[in-house]
């Protein structure tokens, strides 16, 4: 009876929630808050926080909610990777990346980017039910609510998703499930305003509550998964869904300027963002041009970059690319008198790895309790593999084919994923990450950077510019709305640099953070300016 009064409470607030309760990139003081990449999502939050639910639970409920209104992005046939510090100061990771399915023949790989032999095993919702048994206080059949009723009853779709919908149209019309879910009777995307309903979709959702992530991999939904695989050329088993599980991240530590730093091992890539922000603190970053900021931004990421394949050798290395003696080293190498020679990566480097624009989405919430959550969630690229399954409503995401790498039957696959946690003397600081495919990895260290070396304000340290090398340019975020400082390019130009002026939004990460402030006991949180996403309080 408790549970169905709760249930109905949730519904009323769904119901009656306006866009006006999140439509702000900024909250500066709230017991319990969250940032997200859909004001739908960091509104499933607050309801959440409202009933009494911490912020594992208010995570799970907006991850739920992104796989509905966003799925351009993520969704239920995608891959997860979340950081959770606990109130006791315990650091938790959850892995539940795609996997190659047992029957992937790597001597018959080709470059495919979309269709259904790029499907891998989906993990987000084993990752989700594993971070609400282990961390959650709420049951499932609760938090899947607000995500249920933006999938039952319809949501009116944002600009930004419909767009990226447009692009990924004629790829879209080659698959059923997809034509039928994603595009109009006549072929036509959907539109930004245009109330979207998936009935499919809900009923998916709606058995997942009630029979959590057994019906998903063992269950009727696993059978229609593999069913619609075996008639259209996927790999994916029964046997492959029924082995799948989420598990527990190897988590990589560091410390920068005093402050201690946590992120996840491989499949996520916590321990390159690690390796830059050590090697930026060889530098006294706040006492720099930004000319020779940008310079040393620039470099590092460089560096710490080729070892982006050097890593995928054994967990080994994770010791290694963490250690303060290997950032000085690095770090020698970096001049501030003339720009490095020409960027080189290895030749067999995946194509995500410098795809020109990302993907993923990504959300951070935080507690009264101190309990800190960083969650990202892909199916990546744009709409993934392009294929939804008849009679489901979701998307997969791209596993196999090439995109991500090269990988055997059974591994997981790994990505520039990086959820990540700032702690200050055992207690929490900031908690962040970030979507956009390569883009992730910079975006999260730059604002790290901002934010403890310019001592900047969330919204201010979002909106500086970032920079990103490639080959032999500096790509220079300078679209409005960026604050780019004056002067800046033409120091770099005398510098040697090659500037590449990017005027598109979203080309350097979106950025969803939350911080505490030690003084005021309160947190703080932010959205990237980039994106449609909202910050939010419930206190």
């Amino acid at each position: 009876m408790k549970q169905l009064y709760t249930l109905l409470v949730l519904f009323f607030l769904v119901a009656c929630s306006t866009s006006k309760s999140a439509n702000r990139q900024m909250v500066k003081a709230g017991n319990n808050v969250a940032a997200t990449a859909h004001p739908l999502a960091t509104k499933a939050a607050q309801q959440i926080f409202a009933l009494g639910g911490n912020s594992v639970d208010a995570a799970v409920a907006s991850a739920f909610v992104l796989s509905v209104v966003e799925p351009s992005m993520s969704g239920l046939g995608g891959r997860l990777q979340a950081i959770v510090r606990l109130p006791n100061g315990e650091v938790h990771g959850v892995d539940a990346t795609t996997q190659s399915p047992l029957a992937y023949d790597t001597s018959l790989v080709k470059p495919q980017r979309y269709g259904y032999t790029t499907i891998g095993i989906p993990g987000v919702v084993a990752g989700l039910c594993k971070l609400s048994e282990d961390f959650g206080t709420l049951p499932l059949t609760t938090l899947m609510q607000p995500a249920i009723q933006y999938a039952e009853n319809g949501f009116n779709m944002l600009p930004g998703e419909a767009a990226r919908q447009g692009r990924a149209k004629e790829q879209l019309k080659e698959f059923a499930g997809s034509s039928q879910y994603f595009l109009k009777a006549d072929g036509i995307s959907h539109q930004a305003g245009d109330l979207i309903v998936q009935k499919d979709l809900g009923k998916t959702l709606r058995t997942i509550a009630q029979s959590g992530k057994k019906a998903f991999y063992e269950g009727e939904i696993a059978a229609q998964i593999v069913a619609d695989m075996e008639a259209n050329g996927g790999l994916v088993s029964m046997e492959d869904l029924k082995n799948y599980e989420a598990k527990s991240s190897k988590i990589v530590k560091g410390n920068y300027r005093g402050y201690d730093l946590y992120g996840l091992w491989l499949p996520s890539f916590g321990a390159i963002t690690i390796e830059i922000l050590h090697i930026l603190e060889q530098f006294p970053m706040n006492e720099l041009s930004e000319a020779d900021r940008m310079a040393v931004v620039y470099q590092a990421i460089q560096l710490a970059y080729k070892d982006r394949k050097r890593q995928l050798k054994g967990d080994n290395l994770a010791t290694l690319l963490t250690s303060k003696v290997y950032a000085k080293e690095q770090a020698a190498k970096i001049s501030l008198d003339r720009a490095p020679d020409k960027m080189s990566y290895h030749s067999e480097s995946p194509e995500s790895w410098s795809a020109a624009v990302g993907h993923t989405t990504h959300l951070s919430a935080a507690d009264k309790d101190g309990m800190v959550v960083a969650l990202t969630q892909s199916i990546g690229p744009n709409m993934g593999s392009k294929v939804a399954s008849p009679n489901l409503g979701f998307l997969y995401a791209v596993t196999l084919g090439s995109y991500l790498g090269i990988y055997v039957p059974g591994q997981r696959v790994s990505s520039h994923i990086s959820p990540f946690l700032v702690m200050q003397d055992d207690e929490p600081y900031l908690g962040l990450g970030a979507a956009g495919g390569s883009r992730i990895v910079t975006a999260v260290a730059q604002v790290i950077s901002r934010v403890i070396d310019e001592k900047l304000p969330l919204d201010k340290a979002l909106a500086k510019a970032r920079a990103y090398p490639d080959k032999d340019s500096l790509l220079l975020e300078v679209h409005d709305g960026i604050i780019v400082e004056k002067g800046l390019e033409n120091d770099l130009s005398k510098e040697g640099y090659a500037i590449k002026r990017i005027g598109d939004k979203a080309r350097f990460g979106r950025v969803h953070i939350v911080e505490y402030n030690r003084k005021k006991k309160k947190w703080a949180a932010a959205a990237d300016p980039d994106w449609e996403g909202t910050a939010a309080k419930a206190n």
